[in-house]
């Protein structure tokens, strides 16, 4: 008919695409997507958390082995009287079962901080992050703890013998070892310290796990 008249074409509909999406659809066109840029502040908040582990661990090797070598090398030998008796007295960190304890938990507190510490090195070198899941965080936590009250007990049960060693035995005729055998409580005392203090290392790790599982 000539009196229709044809309707002009509508316009086509334009969708504006967030820009994560168009680089995502830009990136498929090659075969892959690109994931979104982590913020700023996250990957900053997890550096500082990395290097805070990285010196935590550091500082654990350091004191373990000082509490490992400050107790091997207790020893020393002198004399005591009673009742007006001369003995010889020899005193060495082997003797007790529980110096041994002591050295025992330290020496693993020790390897396991260095591996930690090698793995940790490992990541910030590839810039990766240390901990890559929750269940990672999770072995690592319960080590960390289950050192840490190892730790504490090895080191109540050497400080009980080493105040034994101090005070004596009332209403008996066992002097105060400390007294003759100075060197070797000295040695104990310091281990026994830097024993105690490795053990808030290790609970300071553990909590810092904590923290991240709950943001996590």
């Amino acid at each position: 008919m000539t009196g229709e008249r044809k309707m002009p074409p509508a316009p086509e509909a334009e969708v504006q695409l967030p820009e994560t999406t168009k680089v995502a659809a830009i990136s498929s066109e090659s075969g892959r997507i690109s994931r979104p840029m982590e913020p700023p502040d996250r990957s900053f908040d997890r550096l500082r958390a990395d290097l805070c582990q990285f010196a935590l661990r550091l500082v654990c090797i350091a004191t373990s082995t000082t509490t490992v070598a400050l107790m091997v090398t207790a020893k020393d030998s002198t004399t005591v009287t009673i009742y007006g008796f001369e003995f010889p007295v020899q005193s060495k960190w082997s003797f007790s079962d529980a110096f041994e304890y002591l050295v025992g938990v330290s020496g693993a507190v020790a390897a396991y901080s260095l591996l930690q510490l090698l793995v940790t090195v490992s990541m910030l070198a590839r810039r990766s992050p240390v901990l890559s899941s929750r269940s990672q965080a999770w072995l690592i936590f319960a080590v960390d703890l289950a050192l840490a009250y190892a730790l504490m007990s090895a080191g109540s049960a050497a400080a009980g013998i080493s105040n034994l060693n101090r005070t004596g035995i009332q209403h008996t005729a066992l002097p105060n070892f400390c007294k003759p055998l100075q060197r070797f409580c000295n040695h104990v005392a310091i281990s026994i310290a830097f024993t105690f203090f490795t053990c808030c290392l290790l609970t300071t790790s553990a909590i810092q796990y904590v923290i991240w599982l709950s943001k996590n």
